[in-house]
């Protein structure tokens, strides 16, 4: 049975939710998303697992005292850490996609006791690219074209630029949930564009300290994401780290649209 809590941290109250029973799961959703976006992998994982899917602040149900600042990675991972501290702070699994994925790398490397093992799928680390420079270029077009002419120009070209497209999508229809979620992500987008892809694009992971081997990091790749962006980023994550990238089933958000399997999956890597 799922329950709801709110965490206040400085600056932002922080909503997330508990499933299952077990040692915890954190689950870090990434760029406009919310714990809804997990909705699907969530009972499955609680099966083994305290599932504990949430907000990143700005996010939905997670609002932060000031809307106008910058999203900053190292207040993200500082959440991601009280929000382990205030769940018995015993070291966490954790689960962070693409943006969120960042988070987890932030987390491991800055509050390494509160970690067991982090999986950061597919995150957009882009500096760590050889052509870093020529897609930080299109992250400030994409900003830039946000405040110039809105959410769907910004969007369309933020799409354009990481190689996704509406095939990516998961396919059939929404449950209610879905549903729901998909009107909180839709409010969601402004801040995204407008305060998330600069610092969530330029962030460099602190590759030594995640090479230290406490914890183990694992980085994911989706095994239908070919030639995009966060895939290409982890891959070089992945090779900086002297670490060998493991497939998962299914996209870029391959716990929505393989749920099973990617459940089975993670619950594999999560234990080694």
């Amino acid at each position: 049975m799922k329950k709801t809590e709110t965490l206040q941290a400085p600056g932002a109250r922080l909503y997330y939710e508990l499933q299952g029973s077990g040692p915890v799961l954190l689950m870090i959703p990434g760029g406009p998303t919310d714990a809804g976006i997990f909705a699907a992998v969530t009972p499955l994982l609680a099966e083994h697992f305290t599932v504990v899917p949430y907000d990143p602040r700005g996010n939905s149900r997670s609002v932060p005292d000031d809307p106008a600042l910058e999203q900053d990675i190292d207040v993200h991972g500082d959440d991601a850490a009280r929000l382990v501290a205030e769940l018995g702070g015993e070291p966490a699994y954790v689960f962070g996609s693409s943006g969120g994925a960042q988070i987890a790398l932030n987390l491991a490397a800055r509050h390494p006791d509160l970690v067991r093992v982090v999986v950061a799928h597919e995150p957009p680390c882009v500096r760590l690219l050889p052509d870093a420079d020529q897609v930080a270029a299109g992250m400030e077009e994409v900003a830039s074209t946000y405040e110039r002419e809105g959410v769907p120009a910004g969007m369309q070209k933020f799409n354009e630029l990481i190689g996704m497209s509406e095939q990516d999508a998961p396919q059939g229809p929404p449950s209610p949930e879905q549903q729901e979620m998909f009107g909180r992500l839709m409010g969601n987008l402004g801040y995204f564009l407008g305060k998330g892809v600069r610092p969530i694009s330029s962030y460099r992971p602190d590759v030594e300290a995640l090479r230290s081997g406490s914890p183990r990091i694992v980085v994911g790749i989706g095994e239908s994401t070919e030639g995009q962006l966060a895939r290409r980023s982890a891959i070089a994550l992945a090779e900086q780290a002297g670490l060998d990238p493991v497939v998962f089933p299914g996209g870029h958000g391959g716990f929505a649209d393989a749920p099973e399997a990617f459940a089975a999956r993670l619950a594999e890597v999560l234990r080694g």
